[in-house]
């Protein structure tokens, strides 16, 4: 694969840059008023970034349908929630976050690029080993690896949002912070379609596998850590200690185990 060419790698930097600023203002409560839209150019960094990876490694025409295809349809499925308080559960989105389709703001399609690219590349190179049984096994268990680390990184989302930073707000009480335990299911089964239909499409399409353990990949997993992290941070500044908890707990073996199938493909790679 490819090295990350110069613009990619200039958008990157310019999101660490926003993502630095943005630790501080939001740890310290310093972020005015009159800035709040910088939280909707936060998540349309992140899923440009996603994008990229998608287009970059699968080809514009593939990467680009699965980029626009999970922009629609995470759209149409948190409209479900906004309007009908079906799949998620019911809330309505602050006027915080930019322009709006279906009463979702633009900026969640792209937050939901950035959460299905970072987790297709974890759970892909998690789950590479599952290829010799088949595509039908391997890609369930690709899905189900995927929309599980979604979750996960809903555990700190969801509450820090709400309860913290009040982007959205849920209806209805629940014993996690009063998020509707369905969102989490909700959340579970449109990673774990997107992620499916990722896998047979990309079988079916790309022109080659993806290298999961590339300068591009590694920067999709960092980019998921950060965010967990940046989210985590913000959760124990308002003592969401379970949500930060578990976090951790899930997190970490999550990115101990890419880490070592990396290596282990890697090895196998330069065996051949």
């Amino acid at each position: 694969m490819a090295e990350p060419f110069r613009g990619e790698t200039l958008l990157y930097y310019l999101f660490l840059f926003w993502y630095g600023c943005g630790i501080i203002l939001l740890t310290f409560n310093l972020l005015p008023p009159a800035l709040e839209w910088a939280n909707a150019v936060f998540l349309m960094l992140a899923g440009t970034l996603g994008a990229l990876y998608l287009i970059v490694t699968y080809g514009k025409l593939t990467g680009g349908l699965v980029t626009l295809g999970i922009i629609i349809i995470s759209i149409l499925a948190e409209g479900l929630g906004v309007h009908y308080g079906l799949l998620f559960g019911s809330y309505d989105y602050n006027a915080d976050f930019g322009l709006k389709l279906f009463g979702v703001p633009l900026a969640i399609g792209f937050a939901w690029v950035m959460v299905i690219s970072t987790t297709h590349v974890i759970a892909g190179c998690i789950t590479d080993g599952f290829q010799r049984k088949g595509k039908l096994i391997h890609g369930l268990v690709y899905s189900v690896t995927g929309a599980i680390l979604a979750v996960v990184m809903d555990l700190i989302l969801d509450p820090v949002a709400f309860v913290v930073k009040e982007y959205w707000i849920w209806e209805g009480e629940s014993i996690y912070y009063n998020i509707p335990l369905q969102n989490f299911f909700g959340w579970f089964m449109l990673a774990f379609i997107f992620h499916l239909a990722i896998h047979f499409l990309l079988a079916r399409f790309s022109r080659s596998p993806a290298d999961f353990s590339s300068v591009r990949s590694q920067r999709m997993v960092l980019l998921y850590v950060l965010v967990t992290v940046m989210f985590t941070i913000l959760g124990l500044t308002a003592g969401l200690w379970l949500a930060s908890l578990l976090i951790v707990c899930f997190v970490t073996p999550a990115i101990i185990l890419y880490r070592q199938s990396s290596k282990r493909r890697k090895r196998y790679v330069d065996h051949l």
